[in-house]
């Protein structure tokens, strides 16, 4: 099934919703935004992300993608997100979209 424009702009509004020190998963965003897997938002972020704060969208085990980790981190740590051992601490810097 293809991903429609709605579909793409509500993930984009989403991700550019997490505010500074805060991050949430692919599945979360997925979640909010009513798709069938995160693997759409993984999608949705590499084709249309450049202005979004990308950074703070992290897998399920709170681990950046492995070709943008380090960037990613220092992104991340630079707004005082909680690290440790290369993964955020989730329960304490994960983002809730209540109300989506």
């Amino acid at each position: 099934m293809a991903t429609t424009d709605a579909e793409i702009e509500r993930v984009r509004e989403l991700v550019a919703a997490i505010p500074p020190g805060r991050v949430a998963t692919y599945g979360d965003i997925a979640a909010a935004a009513g798709l069938s897997t995160p693997r759409t938002v993984g999608w949705i972020m590499r084709t249309d992300a450049a202005d979004l704060p990308w950074h703070r969208v992290l897998r399920a085990n709170g681990t950046p993608a492995p070709h943008l980790a380090h960037r990613q981190l220092a992104e991340l740590a630079a707004e005082g997100v909680p690290l440790l051992d290369g993964r955020v601490d989730l329960r304490r810097a994960r983002h809730s979209f209540a109300g989506s």
